[in-house]
């Protein structure tokens, strides 16, 4: 029997925050707060450091090992949209496999066939080889028929249905927001009501099947407003989002920084207001890294000719911290955000620091100051918060009780 105590910490709890001991034995978590520490137990001195639930990634398109370590992350939900697409149960299969045991995968299935939005995907067979939910990928389902197969197959086995929100008939050859930005840019651009449209057509689908829908990342006021009024109703909708859409508009594009080309595109100020707002009030369910990273040869082009993404597995942390010392949220309800709602949509026991919990573990320091370097990240380093000063850095991480 191996047993760890992680002694003089600070206590990320579901509901509050507490200086004490927390001890693992076989890879679990055992004791919580004032703790005897037994005689043969490995001890860790936290030195009044955090110690929180480690971060559960929702919807990353890339498979970084380093990046995710460095981050706090030790368990993705991957987006299916991977060469080949998973779509197949052997391609589920390795892929929930690949990362074990520092990196815990939790595919998320294609929706449809090949992402094309038309034959449904073999989804039972998915998620008997490991799929934790199913997902449309980088894009919408633009057949309403079709999306409401998907809703309804997927009730039908629990899982929920990760979509992109954005109505491609708006959007297509689109890269920025309609707006001053764009314009001055001379950038092809779509409405923000393009969001908007596909949110309230999957609510209506989803209230209308009973089926669990996450939108994956939800950037504008008007969406807000549907969703909002949607939990009013008791449509069983999540929704999440990014740092960057926390942190930046538009206005981050001015220069044709490549690095500020994302999916869905920076919106103006006043959507990214309504979404720190959203987080406040409980609104938003999950932050997310969106880890999408490029390499030079896929950023330094035009802006339009640009792949959409950015890197932020080793980011999330610090920026998400950002919103703790503006007053938006508690310590207790960010990991909540990182950890504990991430890991309730994909149907996982875990992200909280509880008894009889896995010991998935991060231990870090909330004030140490760095600034964000792209060329020192392990993944391609293309971040739009490139130089930025931030506090929060990882100084431990355990997958079910062992080191990383």
């Amino acid at each position: 029997m191996s047993v760890l105590a992680i002694t003089d910490v600070r206590l990320v709890l579901p509901d509050r925050v507490e200086t004490g001991t927390l001890l693992v034995r076989d890879g679990v978590i055992a004791a919580i707060g004032a703790v005897d520490v037994p005689a043969d137990a490995a001890v860790v001195d936290g030195r009044g450091r955090l110690l929180a639930p480690a971060i559960v990634d929702l919807g990353v398109f890339g498979v970084d090992r380093e990046a995710c370590r460095r981050g706090g992350i030790v368990r993705i939900a991957l987006m299916p949209d991977q060469s080949p697409v998973l779509d197949d149960p052997g391609i589920v299969q390795r892929a929930a496999l690949v990362g074990r045991p520092d990196l815990w995968i939790h595919p998320l299935a294609a929706a449809t066939r090949g992402l094309a939005g038309s034959e449904l995907a073999e989804m039972a067979f998915c998620q008997q080889a490991g799929a934790h939910a199913v997902a449309t990928g980088r894009g919408w389902i633009a057949d309403a028929q079709v999306m409401a197969r998907v809703l309804s197959y997927a009730r039908d086995l629990d899982l929920a249905v990760v979509t992109h929100a954005e109505d491609g008939g708006l959007t297509a050859g689109a890269v920025a927001t309609t707006g001053e930005t764009a314009t001055r840019l001379g950038l092809p651009a779509a409405p923000a009501i393009a969001e908007a449209l596909a949110v309230a057509r999957d609510l209506m689908l989803a209230e209308e099947t009973g089926a669990r829908l996450h939108i994956r990342q939800v950037t504008t006021a008007a969406a807000i407003d549907l969703i909002r009024a949607a939990k009013r109703r008791g449509v069983p909708v999540t929704c999440g989002i990014t740092p960057a859409h926390l942190h930046l508009s538009d206005i981050a594009m001015s220069d044709f920084r490549t690095f500020a080309h994302l999916s869905p595109p920076l919106r103006d100020e006043a959507d990214r207001r309504a979404c720190l707002a959203a987080v406040a009030d409980g609104t938003i369910d999950v932050i997310a890294s969106g880890h999408d990273p490029h390499g030079a040869e896929e950023k330094r082009l035009p802006f339009a000719d640009a792949a959409a993404g950015m890197a932020g597995a080793e980011t999330l942390l610090p920026l998400a911290l950002m919103l703790v010392r503006d007053g938006l949220v508690t310590l207790d309800r960010l990991f909540t955000l990182l950890a504990a709602n991430p890991a309730r949509i994909l149907g996982i026991d875990t992200g909280r620091l509880a008894m009889g919990q896995p010991a998935d573990l991060v231990l870090f320091d909330d004030g140490a100051p760095w600034r964000i370097d792209g060329e020192a990240f392990a993944s391609a380093g293309n971040t739009p918060f490139d130089g930025l000063p931030v506090q929060g850095r990882v100084l431990r991480l355990w997958k079910g009780g062992r080191a990383l």
